[in-house]
């Protein structure tokens, strides 16, 4: 595995923050991002979010470091980068299968309490009066 880490240039939530990558595949990234200490929530689908701090360990572990562009030109020949275009269709993924989660979830709840369904849609409840 070749993992790639950039400089951190990108400034959020008070810190510096780069990136790191792989060019090979994503379960040795989660290995070597554990190995750093990098919690999962820090992954954003083809990346992890990686404070300035953390660079220097990074190295130490075998990341290669890289400039910005060289990090996402080898993501993108990877394979492995995941677009825009792809992560607003996720989203939008998300947000469809969650409204019909709460849609199928808003008409189970009336089916148990036999009163009629409520769209979710609506600011009225679907609890039961009394």
């Amino acid at each position: 595995m070749t993992a790639l880490v950039d400089p951190a240039l990108w400034q959020r939530h008070g810190r510096l923050w780069g990136h790191l990558v792989s060019d090979t595949s994503l379960e040795e990234l989660h290995a070597l991002a554990r190995s750093a200490g990098i919690p999962d929530r820090g992954f954003d689908r083809d990346h992890y979010d990686v404070p300035a701090e953390l660079h220097a360990r990074l190295v130490e572990l075998g990341a290669v470091p890289v400039t910005a562009h060289e990090l996402v030109r080898r993501l993108r020949a990877s394979g492995l980068r995941v677009t825009g275009r792809e992560r607003r269709s996720d989203t939008e993924t998300d947000n469809r299968a969650d409204a019909a989660w709460t849609d199928s979830a808003a008409e189970e709840d009336a089916a148990r309490t036999d009163s009629p369904a409520a769209s979710p849609h609506l600011e009225e409840s679907t609890e039961p009066s009394g």
